[in-house]
């Protein structure tokens, strides 16, 4: 499995994102530039130019015509993803830090960070068919949370948001009323930030990771915890296959004690968990830095990492990938 490493980042990558088609790779970085790659040969088609600060997260519709990204400079941008031109600003008081397009992407879920006196909150925007017709105005602001939301997505038909971040405490709310309707309990939830939050293939579960070394696998409807996998790192990027039982968590630790260790001292791989039996049956290693994102294909063949190193690397797996047995 040789990887194809991807350079079009001049900073660290913060989010990953393929379209439903599995054939385009939507990255983000610190470097306020948005890029859209082939995801099959990692050739670079195109960039979003435009933030002006960090872009921290991105989503694309189903029919892979608009992409929207979340960025520090305190706006949420719309993007024809053909042209590359921008279709809408919303701006914010304060840095976007998650973007979602609900089913059907007639609307998207914001989070915003806390900054000044603003506290965090989710947001809920109608985007308009047409973006002429796109007003800022929220049809929803939650508010309550203490500390950022790092991530909030839609849950099952759009009835639900569900929204993690620094307090380690996940909370579904009603994305019509923004009535808090459940909240993790202190016992069987993440005892640090939780970094990264990532749906299954069919909305039925979901898959947090935190600075606690830890990952775990949640009924998004009961918010009961299924699973747990631990490492030995913190845990900045999760993903699930929509192939085979496996998550893969990323990570390493913090930016700032990189260079005090050798990148062969390994830390820095991509590591496979088997879903069901939580063993640990493979690692991907590669990036000479914590890894900030991770995202498998829709089809399940492939996936790739982006790392505080700047570098996409995109895997296409070995056929004797998918018969592993534990």
């Amino acid at each position: 499995m040789r990887p194809i490493l991807m350079k079009g980042h001049e900073r660290p990558l913060t989010f990953l994102k393929y379209n439903r088609d599995g054939d385009l790779l939507f990255s983000c970085a610190k470097d306020h530039t948005p890029t859209v790659w082939f995801a099959d040969n990692g050739e670079r088609l195109g960039t979003y130019r435009g933030h002006n600060g960090a872009v921290w997260t991105c989503d694309v519709s189903r029919d892979s015509m608009r992409l929207v990204t979340g960025s520090a400079d305190q706006t949420v941008k719309l993007w024809n993803v053909q042209t590359g031109t921008q279709l809408y600003t919303f701006t914010f008081g304060s840095p976007a830090r998650s973007v979602e397009f609900a089913i059907g992407d007639e609307l998207a879920v914001i989070t915003t960070d806390p900054f000044m006196e603003l506290t965090s909150a989710i947001h809920v925007k109608r985007i308009a068919k047409d973006p002429l017709e796109q007003t800022e105005e929220s049809m929803l602001v939650i508010k309550g949370p203490q500390g950022r939301i790092n991530r909030a997505v839609w849950g099952p038909l759009n009835r639900t948001i569900i929204s993690a971040g620094e307090d380690a405490v996940i909370r579904i709310w009603d994305s019509e009323t923004g009535k808090l309707l459940r909240e993790s309990d202190k016992e069987s939830g993440h005892k640090k930030t939780i970094t990264s939050l990532t749906k299954s293939a069919d909305g039925s579960h979901f898959l947090t990771g935190s600075l606690d070394k830890s990952a775990r696998l949640w009924d998004t409807r009961t918010l009961t915890l299924i699973k747990t996998y631990g490492t030995e790192r913190p845990v900045n990027a999760v993903a699930m296959s929509p192939l085979l039982n496996h998550v893969v968590l990323g990570g390493g630790q913090d930016a700032s004690a990189v260079t005090t260790t050798d990148h062969r001292a390994g830390k820095f791989e991509a590591k496979f968990y088997d879903k069901i039996l939580q063993e640990e049956i493979g690692g991907v290693k590669g990036h000479f830095g914590p890894i900030n994102a991770l995202a498998f294909n829709p089809d399940g063949k492939s996936f790739s990492s982006g790392g505080e190193d700047g570098y996409v690397r995109l895997h296409h797996f070995d056929p004797d990938y998918f018969n592993i047995k534990i």
